[in-house]
């Protein structure tokens, strides 16, 4: 059985809402990776008998807790002195941490005020966790059943201080058999679709399946027990029953990313260049893509009356469709791209700030001399609208460059 992690966040500003807890979702898939089952996140705002009575809880039923914030130097900073109402453990002045903290100002020169001298004041008995990347050391001992590691607050010492001096030491001190996690990344399928694709596979005991739906994405989340022998197996049988809505699989080995980072891996290796014709996505389409070399040209038409065709209706798809490859033919030979990318939408363009009604949108792809074509129904908000209609024309592009099945 996996060791038990608690993440413990300390701060009015969280228990408020005045900051979101990013501390804790990091530090909750770091420990995933690791190895460890973490049972809960907690958070306290800044007073010393909530925080002593949540150590004490801590102490008696996780195996070790990361802990967060209030290592600073002002009167709201309380978690050392927590610490030491907490497991009885008095507060000792830490020559090394102060001359460590006086150095930090010394840099960058500046006078360290006084108040700073209270992070040099470590419980009786801790390990002082060096900080170089800031003024707050953090500290580790174990009370109870537990290990307990505090932490700066500030993300990017919490995170590196949690790499260089935490990692290593939880690999030491526990027996961690980390489980691996296989997430199946999706695009213009929902989750109750999904479902309804997987409900035939069989999924082993000790195997957990979840979801999670995003803007941009549907990730179906496949965890393995430590060492399982068939993970690619079972992760294959999943790709195959979702087909080409898959775009990329994660935690196989290579290395992925979202929708426009996958592309990008596929233009830049062949060497590929795209132009691109909007209306809908409204320029979203090339946002997404900024800083890509391959994304020659963006244009942003209003509608499709503006490329000189009349407002169609939605059965009008032979049009639509036409007017599309009369555009790609003539950017293609104007831009020089190897793909040219066209979307039009059919109807009124009122329809774009009703939330309550659906769109049809056509996207045409112009590779080589061949050209291939998509339909789909977008619907709600306008945001919603203008992001589905930008990464379903992306993913037409996707599809073609990772060989998919496609009209013709």
């Amino acid at each position: 059985m996996n060791p038990t992690m608690e993440i413990f966040s300390q701060g009015e500003e969280i228990v408020t809402g005045q900051t979101v807890d990013t501390n804790a979702a990091w530090l909750s898939q770091q420990a995933v990776a690791c190895g460890f089952t973490v049972t809960r996140h907690s958070t306290a705002g800044d007073n010393l008998a909530d925080l002593t009575a949540l150590l004490q809880d801590i102490s008696q039923r996780a195996d070790c807790c990361i802990c967060t914030g209030g290592l600073g130097p002002t009167s709201d900073d309380l978690t050392a002195e927590a610490v030491a109402q907490a497991f009885n453990l008095p507060l000792e002045f830490d020559a090394i941490a102060f001359a460590q903290i006086s150095r930090f100002f010394a840099q960058r020169n500046k006078t360290m005020p006084g108040s700073n001298r209270k992070q040099a004041m470590l419980p009786h008995g801790c390990e002082r966790i060096d900080n170089e990347w800031g003024t707050a050391p953090g500290f580790s001992l174990q009370y109870g059943c537990c290990w307990f590691a505090f932490l700066p607050g500030v993300p990017m010492e919490m995170k590196r201080l949690f790499e260089e001096r935490i990692r290593p030491t939880l690999s030491s001190r526990f027996l961690l058999q980390p489980r691996q996690l296989v997430t199946i990344k999706t695009i213009g399928i929902g989750e109750s679709d999904i479902q309804e694709r997987i409900n035939s596979i069989e999924i082993p005991a000790g195997v957990q399946l979840g979801f999670r739906a995003g803007a941009d994405e549907v990730q179906t989340k496949l965890l393995f027990p430590f060492n399982y022998p068939e993970t690619a197996k079972l992760a294959a049988k999943f790709a195959e029953q979702l087909g080409d809505y898959v775009f990329a699989i994660d935690g196989l080995g290579e290395i992925t990313g979202d929708l426009v980072f996958e592309i990008d891996k596929l233009m830049t290796s062949g060497k590929h260049a795209l132009a691109v014709v909007e209306t809908v996505s409204q320029g979203l389409l090339a946002a997404k893509c900024v800083g890509s070399e391959w994304l020659l040209s963006s244009i942003y038409q209003q509608s499709t009356s503006k490329l000189g065709q009349n407002p169609l209706a939605e059965t009008d798809t032979e049009n639509l469709f036409a007017a599309a490859k009369a555009i790609a033919t003539d950017l293609k030979k104007h831009s020089g791209a190897d793909f040219v990318l066209v979307q039009l939408v059919a109807g009124d363009n009122k329809t774009l700030h009703d939330k309550d009604k659906s769109m049809a949108i056509y996207n045409t792809l112009l590779a080589g001399d061949k050209f291939h074509h998509a339909a789909h129904s977008v619907a709600g908000p306008i945001k919603r609208k203008q992001n589905q209609a930008a990464l379903l024309a992306l993913d037409l592009l996707r599809r073609y460059l990772q060989n998919k099945s496609m009209n013709h």
